[in-house]
């Protein structure tokens, strides 16, 4: 029994709301999970539960001889209830993914942990589970799997209803040294790339299996490996226009991707229609010193419009609390994100990752809070939680700062113009849309779902209206994702109130801690006084 343990209910990523509109129950499918299935052996008989998605009962676990779970951080929590729940009723069971890669000693509980990736090591598990060892550790060299001998996922497993979009992978790993960045830890800084035939085999297996719409390729930066993708997607528009254009794609990439025109164009006509980029922070120096230099030296606004005039929308990733903030950083994060006319935009606090360069560096200052018990915390993501470490600027001026950034960017009135903007910059001349061998348009399509989003968005539909009759009219290529877009609303309007709730108590704790410390101070200047 496979089991994808729940993320953590607060985050800024699970747009439950936007999910429910478009009749899905999370965002993405388990890629990590259906792709270690493929790794076992024929003769096991494989089942998958992804609680995210639906609830592991008891009778599931009775079923299984084996529960094989494991995850991100922000599955922590609920990785270890697994364990428990699986233990109650006597089964054993295996662990592996990138959060028990990063802290081992947390899952210690578990019978057999798996360390790396799964390729190069999962046959000794399977060796030792087949010969009867009661537990394990395994792991494997870092960096040094061959993607080119990994498995077409097992697709199958999924219930393809039950996401808005189903990923699949080209490359692991990143050039680039960003300081905060676990990626590099996990996955190495040479990007590893799968050949053109064995990506287009799984699109071919999605396509087999009746999958049509939106597809995420899920690499951390698409382009680390220039020289492969760029051989890849001429591939990838002539396997399109075969399948008359079943899928549309999204990724995430550095900011480099505005310096390529003739790559801009390629992946436009591959079909890739969105893309996430780590921004970070308006400050050179903060870049700098972070390590992400490939975001200085050209104008963020200007390449974000680059990639929009290939037809490309941007989300986007901004951190508050670096130590080479001087002084406030709202004004101008904002700033930045109104004039780039970046609708979803995921501000976080900075928050050191394990084994990361932060994290070695912040341990070696001593200025790193120790972890908390995970059986006790639950580890929500950088919008929720973060500065885990004393910060250089003052802690209540960072969280002040932070909030004035979400009460602007998230404000209807603010959101919705940049969705209007956006509609005036985003080139979908070049967008095919087909429909299929079967004849089925993706979920996101259709006038019924554009009503069903307005009216989802309550007293902020007025805000909205505009920015849908823009593009309905002036660009109606682009119209039905700029509707997807105002739906991400749906979850980041409220989702925005509640992180500002909880900096709220967070400042109210500051002020607390303060006063009590003052009270302190007086009462030991009163017992001075007195002697």
């Amino acid at each position: 029994m496979l089991v994808y343990p729940r993320f953590a209910a607060d985050t800024f990523w699970n747009f439950a709301e936007t999910c429910e509109v478009f009749g899905a129950r999370y965002p993405a499918a388990p890629l990590g999970l259906i792709t270690v299935a493929a790794l076992l052996p024929p003769s096991w008989n494989v089942r998958l539960v992804d609680r995210n998605t639906g609830e592991l009962d008891s009778e599931h676990i009775a079923w299984a001889d084996l529960v094989m779970t494991g995850g991100m951080l922000t599955q922590q929590h609920d990785t270890l209830n697994v364990i428990d729940m699986c233990h109650a009723q006597g089964k054993k069971v295996a662990v592996g993914g990138p959060a028990v890669t990063s802290t081992p000693d947390v899952y210690a509980s578990a019978d057999y942990r798996v360390l790396g990736e799964a390729e190069n090591i999962i046959h000794e598990f399977i060796a030792a589970w087949e010969n009867g060892d009661a537990s394990g550790l395994f792991e494997t060299e870092r960096f040094t799997v061959d993607v080119t001998k990994s498995p077409i996922p097992r697709f199958s497993l999924l219930n393809f209803d039950h996401y808005l979009h189903i990923g699949v992978q080209f490359s692991r790993g990143c050039p680039f040294t960003c300081e905060f960045c676990d990626i590099i830890e996990l996955y190495g800084r040479v990007p590893r790339a799968k050949t053109n035939a064995q990506m287009l085999a799984e699109l071919d297996e999605l396509y087999r299996l009746g999958y049509r719409g939106h597809v995420d390729f899920v690499d951390d930066n698409l382009i680390g490996n220039k020289k492969a993708v760029r051989t890849f997607m001429p591939e990838l528009k002539d396997w399109l226009e075969r399948h008359d254009y079943p899928f549309e794609f999204t990724t995430e990439a550095s900011i480099n991707l505005a310096d390529d025109d003739d790559f801009l164009q390629a992946m436009a006509e591959a079909n890739f229609v969105g893309v996430f980029i780590g921004i970070e922070s308006p400050n050179t120096d903060t870049l700098v010193a972070t390590k992400k230099k490939q975001n200085t030296r050209r104008s963020l606004v200007e390449s974000i419009h680059k990639i929009y005039a290939a037809g490309l929308w941007v989300t986007a990733g901004f951190i508050v609390g670096f130590d080479t903030e001087k002084g406030s950083v709202a004004d101008a994060m904002v700033e930045l994100i109104e004039d780039a006319a970046i609708p979803v935009s995921m501000v976080g606090l900075l928050y050191a990752l394990p084994n990361t360069q932060l994290t070695r560096r912040l341990e070696k200052e001593k200025r790193l809070h120790p972890p908390k018990d995970v059986r006790r915390y639950r580890y929500g993501d950088q919008c929720t939680e973060g500065l885990n470490f004393e910060t250089l600027r003052p802690r209540e001026d960072i969280l002040l700062d932070y909030r004035r950034v979400l009460e602007r960017l998230f404000e209807p009135a603010a959101y919705a113009g940049r969705v209007e903007r956006l509609a005036g910059l985003l080139d979908c001349s070049r967008r095919r849309s087909g429909t299929g061998a079967n004849g089925r348009m993706d979920r996101h399509s259709g006038t019924e779902v554009m009503y069903r989003v307005m009216s989802n968005l309550g007293d902020a539909r007025p805000e909205f209206w505009p920015a849908i009759k823009r593009a309905l009219v002036h660009n109606p290529a682009a119209a039905r994702w700029l509707v997807a877009l105002s739906a991400i609303y749906l979850h980041l309007g409220p989702f925005s109130r509640t992180v500002i709730g909880e900096i709220d108590r967070k400042l109210d704790g500051l002020a607390e801690t303060e006063m009590s410390a003052l009270r302190g101070r007086a009462v030991k200047a009163a017992v001075a006084r007195s002697h």
